[in-house]
């Protein structure tokens, strides 16, 4: 058949990760929702397969200088496949947005609202107008220039360098300055210039004082060590550095996250006096529309913004067209669920589901069709209420012209689907098959379908939560007044499972996350406070370089490395467990440096990557390569799954609890080696979850979890909710900041935020039981959380 008249996707062979040459036809012009396990390959077919694919064909198109100037992923391992339109990706993102970027700037309306700004705002008596650009503190034109427009300056003081004045230089009263050999040198600088350095800090003149902290001047003299037995130092030359550069230039250039975490300590971070933290100069400040700055209109709700606009008074055509271009960009948004947000909110403080959500709003504005949309779970992040606004959205991107293409684990969104592709049966190599590709009810018919078992079941009674626990003490926040929560109480109890609910931007997070992790942290070390140590398990990466990875995080690899060591060929050869490490000379390949591939420069086409061509990919050199343990090389124990190192370490006990962690936890499909970048948020959260849980101490313990099922299958749920319960089985507290109706159910106690987002949020609704909960009237959670319950 004629490629522009087959209605359907064809793909053949597909190989990419653990895909088994897998062959499937999918609807064009449908909403199809990829379904399975984690890791059995659903974002392989669907990412690595279809979408790259698209890419590769779109790029063929481009001439080739213009490809070098695009980043773009390699071709897929796949025999072929027809029928494919041009495609658009929106992948939750695992790097982290900067500091600049904002609300505002991911759905490009604050490039709106300064154009608005720029032609249609009220300006001074004989101001001159300001271009577009004059609106934004991300330019040189629109920054103020004292924050440079972050709207925010680090400072620092004498109480903060010196917290106890009482000690001389010598004994370390400037506790801002580094440690070991770098503090010491500036200490002899001081003594050499003539300072007292054995006087106690608050008996030094004031002038003195000042000088030695914050002076910007850098004199080089001439330091004479004092000489100490059995060590020879010499005269050297030594350039002083004030206490508050040293700080300064730590925390602004130094990569080592510890360090500029120290330097942070000795800093206080307030609102830029100049432009009182409102980011512009003075000339954009003054500029209005309907009687407020720009800053103050980028500072509201959306949905109050488009109030705001709705009722402006007319100002010219310019005005009019303007104002409705920004209405009809923000109305996408706030069907999603996020007219709680503000234009001028951060983009490092929203979720991946928030930001995902941002991304699609846009697209909805854009008007595409015939193409391919290709969604890695949208509904995360998403409460019930909120999960049917994106269905919505995604029928009307349909109804457009267009396929589109889910990856998705919430039932409801999976029942929604025109079509269904179902892989596994289970992760890693025991996945890779498309079990079922058809309307979603012929999955009922599918044995060894994971999905099937709760798509299906789910629909019936739903099993019995078992009796609630009872708690043993609590703790008690009030007046909590943070971002959207104005003057919260709330009582989280002790020696139970709580669940933390709410709509999108309800003050979840900002509750648990900020308010309750800080309580507990700074109540630590009080005698008689119940709990005795504090872990909050997030989502963010474990590594943000391939050369982390599983095995290193979990300390692992240490074991495993020591093992190598002991063998007979390395104490033979003389060898310590550096000579196991690739990122470190002499084990590694030096080809690649230990990265087990290369890249490839190619002229007029962009860079590619290969394994490397000495190693293989093996990441170390030959003679490493030759010391065995067990039978295996260094490279092939960190190319094992889980499941399979298991077996393998099972007489190492070391190494066998670390596993069983794992593999407990539901990540037996994982390799040793898999480098960082390559997990998902979820698959990140898990593996913190099991290195917590190898090293479980008696200590009452609270564990906060930001929404830890966000990327799992039900029934990697069921798995991880085993794990969570174990903890408060063996006497600590859980607290899960969650939207799983079914987690939920069968938490002991229920704290419900609402009754909105944003400013319509913020106050506890209702707290409870599940079941009391479930009553509450006036929560938009009670009525699902009913139907979970089977009430």
């Amino acid at each position: 058949m004629h490629q522009s008249t087959d209605p359907y996707v064809r793909v053949r062979g597909a190989r990419e990760h653990n895909l088994r040459g897998v062959d499937v036809d999918i609807p064009r012009d449908a909403l199809t929702v990829f379904t399975g396990v984690s890791g059995s390959g659903k974002s392989s077919l669907a990412f690595g397969t279809l979408y790259a694919e698209a890419q590769r064909r779109y790029f063929e198109s481009v001439a080739p200088y213009a490809r070098r100037l695009i980043h773009q992923i390699g071709a897929p391992k796949v025999d072929s496949v027809t029928g494919l339109p041009p495609a658009v990706s929106l992948e939750q993102r695992r790097s982290t947005p900067g500091s600049r970027s904002s609300v505002g700037t991911v759905t490009l309306l604050s490039n709106s609202l300064r154009m608005l700004y720029s032609r249609a705002g009220a300006y001074p008596p004989g101001a001159e107008r300001l271009d577009s650009d004059s609106f934004s503190p991300n330019t040189a034109a629109g920054a103020c220039p004292s924050c440079h427009g972050i709207g925010r300056i680090h400072r620092t003081d004498e109480q903060l360098l010196v917290p106890d004045p009482d000690l001389s230089i010598r004994q370390g009263a400037i506790a801002a300055w580094p440690g070991a050999w770098q503090g010491k040198n500036l200490r002899d600088i001081l003594e050499a210039l003539g300072h007292d350095v054995d006087a106690p800090w608050r008996e030094l003149p004031a002038r003195d004082r000042e000088w030695i902290l914050f002076t910007e001047e850098q004199p080089v003299v001439t330091v004479h060590p004092v000489r100490e037995a059995e060590r020879i130092q010499r005269p050297y030359q030594g350039t002083y550095m004030s206490a508050h550069r040293y700080v300064m230039r730590t925390f602004a250039d130094s990569k080592s996250a510890s360090l500029r975490a120290r330097a942070e300590k000795f800093l206080t971070d307030s609102p830029c006096p100049v432009c009182e933290g409102r980011r512009l100069r003075p000339e954009a400040l003054a500029v209005t529309f309907a009687g407020r700055t720009i800053a103050e209109l980028a500072a509201v709700p959306l949905t109050e913004l488009d109030g705001v606009l709705a009722s402006a008074p007319p100002g010219g055509e310019a005005a009019r067209v303007l104002a409705e271009d920004l209405r009809a960009r923000i109305a996408p948004v706030t069907e999603l669920g996020l007219g709680y947000l503000s234009l001028d909110r951060t983009a490092p403080s929203l979720s991946a589901g928030e930001l995902q959500r941002l991304r699609l709003a846009t697209q909805l504005k854009s008007g595409l069709f015939g193409v391919v949309y290709v969604l890695d779970e949208p509904s995360a992040g998403l409460h019930p209420a909120d999960t049917e606004a994106l269905l919505t959205v995604l029928d009307r991107l349909k109804a457009a012209g267009n396929t589109v293409f889910v990856v998705e684990h919430d039932l409801d969104v999976v029942r929604h689907a025109d079509w269904l592709v179902d892989v596994g049966p289970l992760a890693g190599e025991h996945g890779g098959r498309v079990l079922h590709s058809g309307p979603p009810a012929g999955l009922a018919d599918v044995a060894e379908s994971a999905t099937a078992r709760h798509l299906f079941a789910s629909l019936e009674s739903p099993e019995r939560p078992r009796p609630v626990r009872e708690a043993r003490g609590a703790v008690r926040l009030s007046g909590v007044d943070r971002h959207n929560l104005r003057g919260v109480t709330a009582e989280f109890p002790l020696g139970v499972f709580t669940a933390v609910t709410g709509v999108s931007g309800s003050g979840k997070s900002t509750l648990v996350g900020q308010a309750l992790a800080g309580e507990v942290a700074g109540r630590l070390a009080e005698p008689g406070f119940p709990v005795r140590r504090l872990v909050e398990v997030d989502q963010k990466p474990i590594g943000r370089t391939p050369r982390s990875n599983l095995a290193t995080y979990t300390g692992l690899f240490d074991v495993v490395r020591r093992l190598f060591t002991a063998s007979d060929e390395a104490r033979a050869r003389g060898w310590k467990a550096g000579r196991f490490s690739f990122n470190v000379p002499g084990g590694r390949c030096e080809t690649c440096q230990g990265e087990g591939f290369v890249s490839v420069e190619l002229l007029f086409l962009p860079s590619t990557y290969a394994p490397c061509p000495q190693c293989g990919g093996a990441r170390y050199n030959a003679e490493t390569l030759q010391v065995r343990y067990e039978g295996l090389t260094i490279a092939e124990v960190l190319s094992l799954t889980v499941e399979a190192a298991a077996v393998f370490f099972a007489q190492v006990p070391a190494a066998a609890r670390s596993l069983r962690a794992l593999e407990d936890i539901g990540l037996g499909y994982l390799r040793l080696g898999q480098p960082a970048t390559e997990l998902s948020g979820g698959e990140a959260q898990r593996i913190k979850l099991a290195t917590e849980l190898q090293r479980l101490r008696r200590d009452h313990t609270l564990y906060l979890l930001d929404e830890p099922t966000t990327g799992l299958h039900p029934a990697d749920v069921r798995v991880l909710l085993r794990q969570l319960h174990g903890l408060v089985e063996a006497g600590h507290s859980v607290v899960v900041v969650e939207h799983d109706m079914d987690v939920v159910a069968g938490a002991d106690w229920v704290i419900d935020l609402g009754p909105g987002g944003g400013a319509e949020g913020g106050r506890v609704v209702a707290s409870g039981t599940p079941s009391e909960v479930a009553r509450t009237p006036g929560s938009l959670t009670a009525g699902y959380l009913a139907r979970a319950l089977g009430v």
